[in-house]
């Protein structure tokens, strides 16, 4: 077993990462990682951090190094995760100063960040010095969808790592390899989510996920009018903020729990001193719950245009391998009433739809002029 089996498709990414973390290579002391959502980002950086701990210095997945790593338990590895709508400067700093300090048990100070591309302008500026003159010893590992997501003078300072979106043959090998997925399911899993390996894992073992992912298609082709675009669109909505909600209440409860034993509160009463930690818990709940309702409706997005691409193959003959096999029927049928041009531009309307819901436009207004506008065109 290796640290690196589960970073699948990124044969040319792994041998770079392998090079410069072998004696003889080249270790850069900033590494700005890069992909499409699901590619494997965060996996391809925690599998380096763990090779650069690595006892053998191969990324064996064996030693206590490896699985400490892989486990966020090892004293010299940090990884930062946020489900929050942004990573603030207070956040960076503490970064800055853990960067710092001489690695304990490693031969590396190893700082991961996920989603760096949540930094504002001002956050940056915070990181900068610490990516320009790190210590000698430390490494930082910036997780992003593209270069451009990070200011200029960041990337500037980084070694970049491209990864590319994984085949869903590779994604389904590993869902059978790894997760114990039927063969037959895992293939269909990892086709509809087009080589994002965390929704193929979702769609193979969560009841009902693809079930309601090709229902949802179905609902897409199906619409007539304006009215039932905003009916459409309106329960999307609601049913996002209820998935988003649901599992920010949790995470939200599990880090009040938290502060609670570390502030030994027994009583349920927080003293006046605590209290506006406690507000801070409270509004980064509610940023959280934000984020969440963005993604959950971003994943809906990505399946209408996966749909939408299969509808415009079919019109102009590509012979492609369809995303959504499971309702053929109905990309067909939508494909014989309309044009290869209108369908192009509803291709556009998604991505201007993804676009305007990350720039802070409220979600239902933006889904509902997307359905309307396929409403019309599907007349």
């Amino acid at each position: 077993m290796s640290v690196w089996d589960d970073v699948v498709g990124q044969e040319q990414a792994v041998a770079q990462f392998q090079r410069a973390a072998s004696p003889e290579g080249s270790l850069a002391q900033a590494w700005l990682i890069t992909g499409p959502p699901g590619s494997g980002r965060s996996t391809a950086a925690r599998a380096f951090a763990a090779t650069l701990q690595c006892e053998h210095a191969t990324g064996c997945g064996a030693c206590q190094a490896c699985r400490t790593v892989l486990a966020n338990t090892h004293p010299d590895a940090t990884v930062v995760a946020t489900d929050k709508l942004s990573i603030s400067k207070d956040d960076v700093r503490a970064l800055v100063l853990t960067a710092q300090r001489a690695p304990a048990t490693g031969r590396h100070r190893v700082i991961v960040v996920e989603d760096a591309d949540r930094m504002s302008a001002g956050t940056f500026n915070v990181l900068l010095k610490s990516i320009e003159e790190p210590p000698p010893a430390t490494v930082w590992m910036l997780c992003a969808p593209s270069a451009e997501d990070l200011a200029p003078t960041i990337r500037s300072r980084c070694r970049l790592v491209t990864l590319a979106v994984p085949s869903a043959q590779v994604v389904a090998e590993l869902l059978v390899r790894r997760n114990d997925v039927e063969p037959q399911l895992a293939e269909r899993s990892a086709r509809a989510a087009q080589g994002h390996i965390g929704l193929a894992l979702r769609y193979a073992t969560q009841e009902g996920a693809l079930d309601a992912r090709e229902e949802s298609a179905r609902t897409l082709l199906g619409l007539r009018g304006a009215g039932e675009a905003v009916l459409a669109a309106q329960a999307l909505v609601e049913r996002a903020t209820a998935e988003a909600k649901t599992h920010a209440d949790a995470v939200a409860e599990e880090d009040r729990a938290a502060f609670m034993r570390s502030a030994g509160i027994e009583d349920g009463k927080v003293p006046p001193s605590l209290r506006s930690q406690m507000k801070q818990l409270e509004e980064d709940a509610k940023r959280r719950q934000t984020r969440l309702v963005r993604d959950v409706l971003d994943r809906y997005l990505l399946d209408a245009h996966s749909v939408l691409r299969d509808v415009l193959s079919v019109q102009i003959g590509s012979g492609g391998e369809m995303v959504n096999p499971g309702v053929e029927a109905e990309i067909r049928r939508a494909a014989g009433t309309g044009e290869g041009r209108i369908t192009l531009g509803l291709l556009e309307a998604v991505q201007e739809a993804r676009a305007r819901i990350a720039g802070n436009v409220p979600p239902l207004l933006a889904i509902e002029a997307l359905l309307a506008r396929v409403a019309v065109s599907q007349r």
